[in-house]
């Protein structure tokens, strides 16, 4: 780096020493509870790299690193896509903003980091990679992945190993960087004492065998041992329990495939390193495949809270960040950021419509049947504005913070803005307590959100009514109202992001109410007119549609059924169908990645949808969908082809889920 670039990345650092400064008190005063920090300036062509190595400075040597660089840098160049900032889950985190961008969109970035770093560090998703580590031992994910580097680097430069050697094997570990038991804290494996598939029936010839000392054999394996294992009937089957962790299995108990003899063969030490490593970052990047929607909309609500609703964009930068906003939210396909931050405000708004209603319902006179027609909407919402104290709040207007409640005011910082210490003008969030936010920023009463509170309908207040304690009555509208808690919604926006992912994120508040408010529907490619068309506005389709491209990062489940198939030691492979074919083709090719590691016969039963021409042309001429039959196949790779064959349905039937039930939500999923 020269002198002059230097200089001016250590300008623009200086010129955001507040910003950062101030992002950060502002967050802590809106209650998040972010990691620190540490900022950092990189030009145009850093940034290409570092989101190119998903965030790090340093990965291991691979082609797929220069192939995601140049598809960042040709969207920059021709797709108009521009890249404000990049952060990593780490604690410290790491953001990177590009020196490029304007003040308005630095102020953006830094604000959106702060909520991502509070994610990072309070949903517990990212904390299954890390739980059980003691508090020295917490993982460092940028030293992680720089030894990861290291070490690679290291076979590759080996002359004892191939380089080409070791890119293959990295690119069939790959292969199956998302086939891991994501649900599950994450646990590195350890190396096996024996393997289950060497067990077998002539278990006593083959300790004649080894020719040990009947004395020996008499104190190790009597002979009640040997003749249970003996009188076993049929094959031994490994795994107990179908293993969804595939990248494990083949660690521990895969082997790779000689091409001289047309055997199998241990693996060499490197490959299994290279397996284990490539099995951390998985698990390690697994948590931000799984909420990208709930991360991305939360940074985005609170960086909208942050820059818009307390002014942290300045009078001169508003509408450079509104164009920033409108670029970040309008991203065609499926945006996690839009998507995200509506059902966050959806959260917010239906939590705080329930609270105001509970305290309607305990009015005397009022009932869930009759609270529509005996309540003012429009005098309740009046009621629910905030205070003119601390709705504006200067210089000036201090003194009339005397009149609101206690609770919602920081006194000490009131005195300092009395005292001139701190610009209340620039800051006026600083003299309120996180109370004080909630009331000033009170959702129901935003222009967007005037409708909602009214929008309830019967049935909902009918649950409220008749699952309400009645644990307090008032005498009057406006004496319940009193009593209403204004930060009911974000607090429950707080408890949500510690415990959710997608999956359950969108199973749970993806509404009929929220999709027909927000123009939801699916839309589906007909067999019979080969065209694009809307199939359905309902919730639980559209929620379906929604999960099935977040269950298992959008990809297909597939678990270890047997280790040693048709005892030959050879894979079968199950795919958990919920209504969703595999792709054959891809699955073929697959195959034959895996093969690299378990060097024997693969197989892989999956469940597939079939219509004969017949039917698809009998469908197009009555405008309709042909009804598809689903049937069992058994895709197998040998080492030399692919083949599939016919199974019984009794043979898949374990497979196929009862519902589209997305393999998601056990019980035990939330806490």
């Amino acid at each position: 780096m020269s002198n002059i670039d230097r200089f001016r990345k250590q300008a623009i650092a200086s010129e955001l020493e507040e910003p950062v400064e101030e992002a950060r008190n502002l967050a802590e005063k809106l209650g998040l509870e972010p990691y620190p920090v540490k900022y950092w300036i990189i030009d145009y062509d850093e940034m290409n790299e570092l989101i190119a190595y998903g965030g790090f400075q340093s990965r291991y040597p691979h082609w797929r690193w220069g192939m995601q660089y140049d598809r960042q840098q040709k969207q920059g160049q021709y797709g108009g896509g521009k890249a404000f900032e990049i952060v990593n889950n780490d604690n410290p985190s790491h953001a990177f903003l590009q020196e490029s961008n304007t003040v308005a969109d630095q102020k953006a970035v830094i604000t959106h980091v702060e909520a991502h770093a509070d994610f990072f560090s309070n949903n517990e998703w990212f904390g299954l990679f890390t739980r059980g580590r003691s508090d020295d031992d917490q993982v460092n994910a940028a030293a992680m992945l720089e030894r990861h580097a290291r070490a690679i680097d290291g076979y590759m430069s080996d002359p004892e190993i191939e380089r080409a050697e070791v890119e293959k094997w990295i690119d069939n570990a790959l292969t199956l960087e998302d086939n891991i038991d994501q649900h599950r804290v994450f646990e590195r494996r350890l190396d096996i004492e024996g393997d289950p598939r060497e067990i077998d029936g002539d278990l006593a010839e083959k300790l004649d065998e080894l020719g040990l000392s009947e004395e020996v054999k008499g104190e190790v394996f009597d002979d009640e041992w040997l003749e249970q294992l003996e009188a076993d009937d049929g094959p031994t089957s490994f795994p107990e329990e179908p293993q969804k962790d595939l990248l494990a299995f083949v660690r521990e108990f895969g082997k790779q495939y000689d091409e001289e003899t047309g055997r199998a063969v241990e693996m060499e030490e490197w490959q299994r390193d290279v397996l284990d490593m490539m099995r951390s970052e998985a698990y390690y990047f697994a948590a931000q495949k799984m909420t990208k929607v709930m991360n991305e909309g939360w940074a985005a609500y609170w960086e909208s809270t942050m820059m818009t609703d307390e002014a942290f964009a300045g009078d001169d930068e508003f509408l450079n960040y509104a164009d920033h906003m409108a670029r970040v939210l309008a991203s065609p396909g499926l945006n996690p950021y839009s998507l995200g931050m509506e059902l966050w405000e959806y959260v917010e708004n239906t939590t705080n419509r329930r609270e105001v209603l509970e305290h309607l319902l305990r009015v005397e006179g009022v009932t869930w049947r009759n609270l529509t027609d005996v309540v003012d909407v429009d005098e309740v919402l009046a009621h629910l504005e905030p205070p003119e104290a601390i709705d504006t709040i200067t210089s000036g207007t201090l003194d009339a913070l005397k009149e609101v409640p206690e609770e919602w005011i920081d006194r000490e910082a009131l005195e300092a803005a009395r005292e001139g210490e701190i610009d209340v003008d620039r800051y006026p969030w600083k003299v309120l307590t996180f109370e004080g936010l909630a009331r000033r920023h009170y959702s129901l009463v935003k222009r967007q959100n005037r409708g909602f509170l009214s929008r309830v309908n019967q049935n909902e207040l009918e649950r409220i009514g008749r699952y309400l304690f009645d644990d307090a009555r008032y005498e009057t509208v406006e004496e319940a109202l009193e009593d209403v808690d204004f930060a009911a919604g974000w607090n429950r926006m707080f408890d949500i992001r510690e415990s959710h992912n997608d999956v359950t994120f969108l199973d749970e508040f993806l509404t009929q109410e929220f999709i027909t408010e927000n123009d939801y529907f699916t839309y589906e490619h007909s067999r019979a007119t080969g065209q694009f068309h809307v199939s359905s506005t309902d919730a639980e389709d559209v929620k379906k549609k929604l999960l099935l491209q977040f269950t298992n990062f959008g990809k297909p489940t597939i678990a270890v059924y047997d280790g040693n198939y048709n005892n030959a030691n050879e894979l079968l492979l199950g795919h958990q169908y919920n209504g969703v074919m595999l792709d054959v083709g891809q699955a073929r090719e697959v195959l034959k990645r895996i093969f690299e590691l378990w060097g024997r016969p693969v197989n892989l039963l999956t469940i597939v949808k079939e219509a004969d021409d017949h039917d698809i042309e009998v469908a197009r001429r009555r405008n309709r969908e042909p009804e598809p039959e689903e049937r069992g196949k058994l895709i197998r790779y040998d080492g030399g082809e692919v083949t599939i064959e016919d199974v019984p349905w009794e043979e898949v039937e374990h497979l196929d889920a009862d519902d589209v039930d997305y393999d998601t939500k056990p019980d035990d999923w939330l806490a």
